[in-house]
């Protein structure tokens, strides 16, 4: 119980080390002539509109949000995706706003919820749409039934992980009986480390740099993320979730040069081993005296290179993850499967890092066109 005339002695304040001694009273209990501290908080994260011509969540903000909660479901009928989206839509409208009551007071910041639509979807509307297309099956996969494929992501990312299960129940209540929830991940993003003015990227769990190359000014997204048509799905771009478990104790035990070996890269800097910035794209053709190549032929950078592979880039919107196990929620978005497809199926070859990965869950979508009061999200596709 709290004392109403208590307070700390002389000595456990000079204890605390200047701390300010509000923090220190159990409960946030304080004496009537106490005053609360008004020391200002961490500056509030602005707001990221959920409308116009892209989803928000995907190329903003940036950096992304350090928090993100994937949702992925099955609609229960196909027929009915309409009407469901476009609530979905007036309801991500509403909770960014913070004019949802289901928020519980909370303020959203920088909430984002980004939506995408599996291939069955798709597939109804028009087999030949981009997004129809299904993942094939790769090694290193041990994928349990129900974390293959799905109808429905709800991605939802946050600056304050505390909304996160929040606008998720929200959104889910507004679902309804009409999905069955499938998986959900949960993920942070490390340190970010800056590549280029305007842009960084975070740390993985084994300590390097994580999506540094991708299409990030305007033209490059325009060429290799956005999808330009038909139509119904013009402005939308397709994801690709891969969750997948890391080997961290056996890849600690590699030296800090056979790390780098595996990725290509220095783990402190990110710069490739072939010379340069960490903006530097890796000369896949600098060699030693001796005749070695600077960067490996199994290194991740190399086997994972869009120009070696021959596709576009792809833009990653990775996660860390602790559970179920420790690992990594891939998230790449690109305006062609085949630019993720090819890519894993060259580094399913001889990719150094794959060996300390085990994929087990995955799934695509197509990411919808934005959206706004007068075009309903999915208002496009599901006419």
């Amino acid at each position: 119980m709290c004392q109403p005339d208590s307070r700390p002695s002389r000595r456990a304040l000079l204890g605390a080390a200047g701390t300010v001694t509000a923090v220190g009273l159990s409960a946030g209990c304080q004496a009537s002539s106490d005053r609360p501290d008004r020391s200002d908080g961490p500056a509030p994260t602005p707001p990221v509109s959920p409308t116009g011509r892209y989803q928000a969540g995907i190329t903003l903000p940036q950096p992304a949000q350090r928090n993100l909660l994937a949702v992925v479901a099955d609609l229960v009928d196909a027929g009915r995706v309409r009407p469901l989206l476009a609530e979905l839509g007036e309801a991500v409208r509403a909770l960014t706003a913070g004019t949802d009551a289901r928020l519980m007071g909370l303020e959203p910041g920088d909430l984002t919820v980004t939506i995408g639509v599996g291939p069955r979807l798709v597939r109804k509307v028009d087999p030949a749409l981009p997004g129809a297309e299904d993942l094939p099956r790769f090694s290193r996969e041990r994928i349990a039934p129900r974390a293959r494929g799905g109808d429905l992501l709800i991605q939802i990312c946050s600056a304050d992980a505390l909304v996160l299960p929040v606008v998720a129940a929200a959104l889910l209540e507004q679902a309804g009986d009409r999905i069955h929830e499938r998986w959900r991940q949960s993920g942070r993003r490390g340190p970010n480390v800056p590549v280029a003015k305007g842009l960084a990227a975070p740390r993985n769990l084994f300590g390097f740099v994580d999506g540094i190359v991708g299409p990030h000014t305007k033209a490059e997204q325009q060429r290799h993320l956005w999808l330009a048509g038909p139509a119904p799905v013009a402005d939308g771009t397709l994801a690709v979730l891969r969750r997948m478990e890391l080997d961290l104790p056996r890849f600690a035990k590699l030296s800090v040069a056979e790390q780098e070996a595996v990725f290509g890269r220095r783990r402190a800097s990110g710069v490739p081993l072939s010379g340069g910035t960490i903006a530097s794209g890796p000369d896949l053709g600098a060699k030693t005296p001796d005749g070695r190549y600077l960067v490996p032929a199994d290194a991740h950078a190399r086997r994972a290179h869009s120009t070696a592979v021959g596709v576009g880039l792809m833009l990653r919107r990775s996660y860390s993850i602790d559970a179920p196990a420790p690992g990594l929620l891939f998230v790449s978005f690109q305006n062609d499967i085949r630019t993720f497809t090819n890519t894993l199926t060259r580094m399913d070859n001889s990719d150094a890092l794959l060996e300390f990965t085990t994929t087990t869950a995955s799934a695509t979508f197509l990411m919808l066109p934005g959206f706004d009061e007068q075009r309903p999200l999915g208002s496009r596709l599901f006419r």
